[in-house]
C-alpha cells in the first residue's frame, strides 16, 4: 500500500499534466463544430494508453464519434476486465458562470476545475494510471481491455452496434466503470445499481404562424399555455407520475432492502444548502435517497416557445416545445415507457393544438448483486483505502449503454465511482478533488489484486 502511495506521489505532477492534456480538448459530442476535437481527444487517449503499457491500441470509426480500444492480454486463460469510459463532455453553457475558462484546467483548493474534470475524463483516466502502475511493477494479474467512447453524453447511439460487430474482441468477465459518485469523502460507497432513462422531446402546435396577442388573445388556444397545462398534469399532488402504465413494471423493494440502503448517512439540511433550496419534495412515502435511487421520476429539462429575446414582442407562439426525461428503475423498459408517454401526452392535449412526441435516447437500469465476487473485491479495495467498509448505494443517474453492453457481452458492470456531489458535473465549475483522484487510483489497483483472488 505504501509503495502505491509513493508511486502516485512521485508521479502526480505528470499524471496531472497528462489529464490536463485531455481536459484542454473541447470534446463536446452534441455539437457539430467539435467533430475534429472529438477525433483529437480520441487520438490523445490512444497515445496515453500506449504509453501506459497496452499491447495495442486502435481508434475505430463508428456512425458517430470514434471509439478507442486498447488491450493487454497476459494469458488467455486468466480473467479479463473491460474498462469502460467516455471522453466526450457536456457543453460548457452557461459559459459566463465559470470562474475560470472551462477548457483551461486549473487546480484550486485541492481540486481540478474544468469541463470533464470528473465526468468522465478525470475518472476514466484513473484506470489508465492504475493500469500503468500494475504494468510497470509487473503486477498485472489479469487481462485488461479498454473501450473509451465519444457519445455517452448523447446516449451512446453508435456504441451498441459497434460492440455487437466486435463482440469477440470485447469478450470479458466484468465491465469496470468509474462514472458515478460516492456518498462523501468520509463515507465511501459503491453503486450497486443505476436507473434507466427515457428522454423525449414534445412539440405542441397551434396556429400556422405567431399571432398578435391583442388581436387573438383569448380567442385561440395558446400552444405555450397548453404545453404548461399538459406538463403540470404529469405529476399529481402525491408526487406520482400520471402517465398510464408508468408503474406497471416497477418492483417494490422489500423492507429489508430498504433498510440496507438506508444505512447511507443523509443530512437534509446540508443537502438543501448544497443546492440552494429551502424545501424538498417528491413521491410520498419515500425518503429523498429512495426517490433518487429506487423510484422512477419525470422531469422537464427545458421548455421554450414564442419570443424570449430582449424587450417585448407580444405574440401568441405558433408552437411550443419541451424536453422531458424519465428516470426509470430496473425492470422498466425505456422503449415501452417512451411509447406510453407519447400515447398519454397526446391524449391530454386540449382542442386547437396538435402534439408531436419524439423519443431521443434511453437505456435500461441494472443491478449488481452485492454478493458477487466483483462487488466483494471492490468493497475490500475501497475499505482498505478509506479505512471503512463502503456503503452499497443506488445511483440516481443513468449510463444507458451499460445495460446494453451487459446483454451483448454477457458480463456485468461494476461501478467504482469516486466523484462527489460537490463536483457539480454537467454544471459550470465542474471539479474533481485530487484526493479522490489519487484514492481512486489506489482502489482500482487493489481491486485487480482482490478480484483475481476471489
Amino acid at each position: 500500500m505504501n509503495e502505491i502511495k509513493e508511486y502516485i506521489g512521485e508521479n502526480s505532477p505528470r499524471f496531472l499534466e497528462e489529464l490536463f492534456s485531455l481536459l484542454r480538448i473541447p470534446s463536446v459530442s452534441s455539437q457539430k463544430e467539435h467533430k475534429q476535437d472529438m477525433q483529437s481527444c480520441a487520438e490523445r487517449y490512444a497515445v496515453l494508453l500506449m504509453e501506459a503499457g497496452v499491447d495495442r491500441v486502435e481508434i475505430y470509426p463508428t456512425a458517430g464519434h470514434p471509439v478507442v480500444f486498447a488491450e493487454k492480454i497476459i494469458d488467455p486463460s486468466k480473467p479479463t476486465v473491460l474498462v469502460y469510459g467516455h471522453y466526450d463532455v457536456q457543453p460548457e453553457d452557461p459559459a459566463e458562470l465559470w470562474k475560470t475558462p472551462p477548457f483551461e484546467p486549473v487546480v484550486r483548493n485541492g481540486a481540478v476545475y474544468a469541463r470533464g474534470a470528473n465526468d468522465d475524463k478525470g475518472q476514466s483516466f484513473m484506470h489508465v494510471k492504475a493500469f500503468e502502475y500494475l504494468v510497470s511493477k509487473d503486477l498485472l494479474p489479469c487481462n485488461v481491455k479498454f473501450i473509451i467512447e465519444g457519445e455517452e453524453e448523447i446516449g451512446s447511439p453508435s456504441l451498441g452496434d459497434w460492440a455487437r460487430e466486435y463482440r469477440d474482441m470485447l469478450a470479458c468477465d466484468v465491465i469496470l466503470v468509474s462514472d458515478t459518485t460516492m456518498i462523501s469523502e468520509e463515507v465511501p460507497s459503491i453503486n450497486c445499481g443505476m436507473r434507466g432513462l427515457a428522454y423525449v422531446e414534445v412539440k405542441v402546435t397551434g396556429p400556422d404562424k405567431d399571432l398578435h396577442s391583442g388581436h387573438y388573445g383569448g380567442a385561440v388556444t395558446n400552444p405555450l399555455n397548453a404545453l404548461c397545462e399538459m406538463i403540470a398534469s404529469l405529476i399529481d399532488k402525491k408526487g406520482k407520475v400520471t402517465v398510464k402504465g408508468f408503474y406497471d413494471d416497477v418492483i417494490e423493494l422489500s423492507a429489508e432492502d430498504r433498510a440496507m440502503l438506508a444505512r447511507a448517512p443523509f443530512n437534509a439540511e446540508h443537502y438543501k444548502s448544497s443546492i440552494g433550496v429551502n424545501d424538498l419534495r417528491g413521491e410520498e412515502g419515500y425518503s429523498t435517497l429512495e426517490r433518487t435511487g429506487i423510484r422512477p421520476c419525470l422531469d422537464v429539462n427545458g421548455i421554450w416557445g414564442g419570443y424570449t429575446g430582449e424587450g417585448a414582442k407580444t405574440v401568441l407562439p405558433s408552437y411550443a416545445r419541451a424536453k422531458i426525461s424519465m428516470r426509470l428503475v430496473p425492470n422498466q423498459d425505456n422503449v415501452k415507457i417512451a411509447s406510453l408517454f407519447a400515447e398519454h401526452f397526446k391524449s391530454i392535449a386540449p382542442p386547437g393544438v396538435q402534439v408531436e412526441v419524439k423519443a431521443h435516447h434511453g437505456g435500461q437500469g441494472f443491478l449488481v448483486p452485492i454478493s458477487s465476487p466483483m462487488y466483494r473485491a471492490a468493497a475490500k479495495a475501497v475499505s482498505e483505502v478509506y479505512g471503512m467498509d463502503p456503503v452499497p448505494s443506488r445511483g440516481g443517474g443513468s449510463i444507458p449503454i451499460l445495460a446494453e453492453l451487459e446483454g451483448i457481452l454477457n458480463a456485468s458492470p461494476l461501478l467504482m465511482g469516486f466523484g462527489l456531489e460537490r463536483d457539480t458535473i454537467h454544471s459550470p465549475n465542474e471539479s474533481y478533488l485530487l484526493s479522490q483522484f489519487h484514492k481512486g487510483i489506489e482502489s482500482i489497483i487493489l481491486f485487480y489484486k482482490y478480484y483475481t483472488q476471489e
